[in-house]
């Protein structure tokens, strides 16, 4: 599996351990950056870059997944959802990781590298990577109904509607 990985300078270190942890485990592994340490990065352009290439690869058929990571996650998984097909998710537990995957067939993850340690993250990324989309027909009618908003910005008639 190819995985896209991007940080901030919150997660420099932990993007150098992930790689070689990802790179070990048979993954190919594509660092979209930073490469050194700058307290005053600007996490946007990598995030985006890293959720981009994410898509690129889906649509060329290559089994792909991205994680991006800073101090939060917050604004990575925000970066990251502004690139059409990027389903990110905010993950901080094994649940959150899986059910990212198994509900939500997410293609990146966003971890706060500040909230956990080294191990932890990379027990939810691992889990993220294993865990396959259920493909149950109420997740494949949700996914399509953000998919229809991101593309044509409609909506489902909401049932509430007189």
């Amino acid at each position: 599996m190819r995985i896209h990985i991007a940080t901030d300078h919150a997660g420099l270190e932990f993007s150098t351990q992930l790689l070689h942890h990802l790179t070990e485990a048979g993954h190919d592994v594509v660092d979209h950056g930073p490469v050194e340490y700058d307290p005053l990065d600007d996490y946007p352009a990598f995030c985006i870059r890293a959720a981009d290439a994410v898509v690129r690869d889906q649509a060329a058929g290559v089994a792909a997944l991205g994680v991006v990571f800073g101090g939060s996650g917050n604004g990575e998984q925000i970066a990251a959802n502004k690139v059409q097909g990027i389903r990110a998710a905010l993950v901080w537990n094994l649940a959150t990781a899986e059910l990212a995957r198994e509900h939500n067939d997410a293609n990146v993850i966003a971890i706060g590298a500040r909230q956990h340690t080294f191990e932890e993250a990379v027990s939810f990324i691992d889990r993220f990577i294993e865990t396959p989309f259920s493909h149950d027909e109420r997740h494949v009618r949700r996914i399509r109904q953000i998919a229809a908003y991101e593309a044509h910005g409609t909506l489902a008639p909401d049932p509430r509607a007189h």
